[in-house]
């Protein structure tokens, strides 16, 4: 079967965060025998077609090299307000979905899957079985926005097979699309995991993030500010980058914490499980998440998860196994939370519910199911 991922975020090189979560499933379905091809939009130029650790990617040029500034970012939302940013959105779609026709052409049963149905699943060629999957700032966009609801509604009603990674977003595109057959799509992206170290803990709490208003990492310092204050210091170390990044550190300089804040930058994959496997916690205070990613990273290296009940696909995340607690977004309700957290039982917990994420987010199960789920494209 010849797979092509066509999405707006891959890596651009070994080593290249945006995307790297796509990276184990195209791998696993290589594995299994299947041609996974990607097709990924340029970034400030160096278009064509590579070799990626194994894997075919087409870089599609959309605008001049300066211009091309939209992928890999996280700033697509944030561009895309202006006129100019808007028509290089559609010049992406449609150079998109020239490279997916490409690549499909000849193949005797070619599935596109687009990752994320904006810009990508905009993009799926017409006559191609099809897959969409949502994978987070996608559902919140259909969740806020009208427009954005009108057309992701086509999109979504005109994929063959349309997948979630979490119930919370399975939910907003079936109400959408008035779909009833998202629910049972629902799959994280897989995650390397029988390797990486349990955590032996030691050192303080950690939040793994971009640092966007929409993560509230404020709330993670607020809460190890009002522990100290009543003579329970510990460390917290902040993983990620972005633009809220010298607000958070005036912050942190501002507040008489008796623990040091550690503002690492953005760590490679390595990095982070080195930092998980020092960790005594997680905080994860982030609002109306498509899954919670770094979460479940934490539960597999046994590290208790501390998140917000308003906290999106993470709180259906903790539900279904355990190894974390639910608080309101609060820094109060946070500190209490971390005291709790202490506590051998919840460590124990969370050990047992990261060996079951191993298991269900080991990448050859995660493919299969998957596999599956591209069949089902093509019956359709």
């Amino acid at each position: 079967m010849v797979v092509v991922f066509l999405t707006h975020n891959y890596p651009r090189h070994t080593g290249d965060l945006p995307g790297a979560f796509l990276q184990p499933l195209a791998h696993a379905l290589s594995n299994r025998g299947h041609d996974v091809r990607v097709v990924a939009p340029a970034d400030r130029g160096g278009a064509g077609r590579e070799l990626l650790e194994g894997i075919p990617v087409r870089r599609v040029r959309y605008a001049a090299p300066a211009r091309e500034t939209l992928a890999y970012s996280g700033r697509m939302q944030e561009a895309i307000r202006s006129p100019a940013g808007l028509f290089a959105l559609l010049r992406m779609v449609r150079a998109l979905a020239a490279g997916a026709r490409a690549e499909a052409a000849g193949a005797a049963d070619p599935v596109v899957h687009a990752h994320w149905w904006i810009p990508a699943g905009l993009a799926l060629p017409a006559g191609l079985a099809s897959l969409v999957t949502l994978h987070g700032t996608d559902g919140r966009i259909l969740a806020r926005s009208g427009l954005a609801r009108r057309l992701g509604a086509r999109v979504l009603r005109r994929a063959g097979v349309v997948t979630a990674v979490s119930p919370e977003l399975a939910a907003i595109a079936e109400r959408v699309s008035n779909r009833g057959d998202v629910a049972r799509h629902v799959q994280p992206m897989p995650v390397d995991g029988p390797d990486r170290p349990w955590s032996s803990g030691g050192a303080g709490a950690l939040v793994i993030a971009r640092l966007v208003p929409q993560k509230r990492v404020e709330l993670a310092i607020r809460a190890l500010d009002q522990l100290a204050r009543q003579g329970a210091a510990l460390p917290l170390t902040i993983v990620g980058e972005g633009p809220e990044r010298g607000a958070l550190e005036r912050l942190a300089a501002r507040l008489p914490q008796a623990a040091p804040v550690r503002f690492t930058g953005t760590l490679p994959p390595a990095g982070v499980v080195e930092c998980l496997a020092a960790a005594d916690l997680l905080l994860f205070p982030a609002r109306e998440e498509g899954l919670g990613l770094a979460a479940l990273e934490a539960l597999m290296s046994g590290v208790p998860v501390i998140a917000c009940n308003d906290g999106g696909g993470v709180v259906s995340a903790l539900r279904k196994y355990g190894g974390g607690l639910m608080v309101p977004p609060d820094p109060a309700a946070l500190a209490v939370a971390v005291r709790e957290a202490a506590g051998a039982p919840l460590h124990a917990a969370a050990r047992d519910a990261g060996a079951r994420w191993r298991a269900e987010l080991a990448p050859p199960r995660v493919a299969e199911v998957f596999e599956g789920w591209y069949r089902e494209a093509l019956d359709a």
